[in-house]
């Protein structure tokens, strides 16, 4: 693949794969303006940035939103790269569960799904998604604020997400992202240098290792899901906003360093986050991510860390004091891409050491400190960029402690596999001329449990063993 990047516009031979970005696909709408008035966001495959750059999804994705090097290369630089060809505006709507069906082995408890939904066997609206994702005016800029500062104003990308949860039936934000950056050159050294506001840890990042972009990229909202994660597991996603900058070296040496304190319990209701019982950061909570990244041929191979330190009020309540977490994790990617075929591994441990005097003291805890770990390999295979296959095993383990996990055998463990096969019909050709680079992934996903929240498979006791909780679900993921 031959390309040219100059500034932010881009030439590409679109004979391979390209640019890329971020996974978006959820469940929830709002508005454009109101997207923007929150400064931005971020996801991987909108079919907006494809408009931008006039390539197909296949240049920056295998299947979607799983990124090719190019699409992290797009994402690095902040979402602006354009072949300056399209004068749509940026604008996405994806839909995720467009329809759903969900099988349990077994019937969830009563109670545990909303009432308008069966104890089992589901169709449903997973989600739908609104996305302003691009250049900041798009390609206005120019036009309304002249070619000086047009120019200026078309270094700035966002990625905005707005999201209709279809089983909670609310509106929320989404991931959201607004990010500069500028290729340069340090001693001689190629070097991108960057920075970005976003609302989600490793929303940020550019490999699909780390909890906001990783696998499974879907999965149903009528599920049951194990309790336990470490706080940089998404537990904090939505609720936070956060700043930093990165530098990337030679196509080679990732490093991100930011902060993240949590919104106002007002802030959340407006943003359509309920605050209540949540994690509070207090004060700013440091976040840094280093990684290393080697290409030769068609291999791509990264390893790097990352991690995020907090002191935080248990449910919001300061009367005791703080706990403070910490989380470290180490991820792996490998990528193979070669004409017909594409191999994507993926590998990622992340550890949280918890200090808990403040849930301790107020009944949340049984223990002072806990540890907890998640750990997940996952292998992907693309056959002609339409038929995929993923396989995923997943292991939670950590401290038994009987109510801050509030199972029924107080222990956070829980493992299995996830099997998924898709099928991808417009992944080559990009949908309709009138509304061009639109996509279709439809799924089907097996989710299989050896261990839930503690409790075994088929295990010969009281309540539920974790084999009722293997679960079936079959998707139609729309971006258009």
């Amino acid at each position: 693949m031959e390309q040219r990047i100059r500034g932010s516009r881009i030439e590409c031979d679109d004979r391979r794969r390209t640019p890329a970005l971020l996974s978006l696909f959820g469940a929830t709408a709002v508005s454009a303006a109101v997207l923007l008035a929150f400064a931005g966001s971020e996801v991987q495959a909108v079919p907006s940035f494809a408009r931008q750059v006039g390539m197909q999804c296949t240049s920056c994705h295998t299947a979607f939103p799983q990124l090719t090097p190019f699409g992290r290369e797009f994402k690095l630089n902040g979402y602006t790269l354009s072949d300056d060809q399209t004068h749509l505006p940026p604008l996405a709507v994806m839909f995720q569960g467009a329809p759903g069906f969900t099988h349990t082995r077994k019937d969830q408890p009563d109670g545990d799904l909303p009432s308008r939904f069966h104890d089992n066997d589901n169709v449903s609206l997973n989600q739908i998604s609104f996305f302003y994702a691009g250049r900041l005016f798009g390609p206005y800029a120019e036009t309304v604020f002249g070619e000086q500062v047009g120019g200026i104003l078309d270094k700035i990308g966002v990625f905005s997400q707005g999201t209709w949860d279809g089983v909670g039936h609310a509106w929320a934000w989404d991931n959201m992202e607004i990010r500069v950056a500028q290729p340069t050159t340090i001693a001689g050294k190629g070097v991108v240098v960057g920075a970005y506001v976003n609302n989600n840890p490793t929303l940020q990042d550019l490999w699909n290792t780390t909890p906001a972009w990783g696998f499974p990229f879907s999965d149903s909202g009528l599920a049951p899901s194990p309790d336990a994660a470490p706080l940089l597991a998404g537990g904090v996603a939505q609720q936070v906003l956060g700043f930093g900058g990165y530098v990337m070296l030679e196509n080679m040496l990732y490093v991100d360093a930011g902060g993240y304190t949590t919104l106002s319990a007002d802030a959340q209701d407006d943003l359509g986050v309920d605050p209540e019982g949540e994690t509070e950061i207090d004060g700013l909570a440091p976040y840094w991510r280093v990684a290393l990244e080697k290409t030769w041929d068609a291999h791509v191979v990264e390893l790097g860390t990352y991690g995020l330190h907090a002191r935080t009020f248990p449910g919001r309540d300061s009367s005791a004091g703080h706990d403070r977490f910490t989380n470290v994790g180490l991820d792996l990617q490998y990528q193979w891409l070669a004409a017909e075929h594409t191999v994507t591994l993926l590998a990622n441990w992340l550890y949280e050491h918890q200090d808990l005097d403040a849930s301790r003291q107020l009944g949340l805890a049984q223990n002072g400190s806990n540890d907890l770990w998640t750990a997940s390999v996952t292998g992907s295979y693309l056959f002609d960029d339409t038929y995929g296959v993923d396989v995923q095993y997943f292991h939670t383990g950590g401290d038994r402690d009987d109510l801050l996990y509030g199972s029924r055998t107080g222990q956070p463990d829980s493992n299995g596999w996830v099997f998924q096969v898709d099928y991808l019909p417009l992944n080559k050709r990009g949908g309709p001329g009138f509304w061009p680079r639109s996509n279709v992934k439809l799924s089907l996903q097996y989710t299989l449990f050896h261990r839930f929240n503690g409790s075994q498979r088929d295990f010969d006791g009281a309540g539920r063993d974790a084999s009722d909780n293997d679960t079936l679900y079959l998707q139609a993921w729309i971006a258009f």
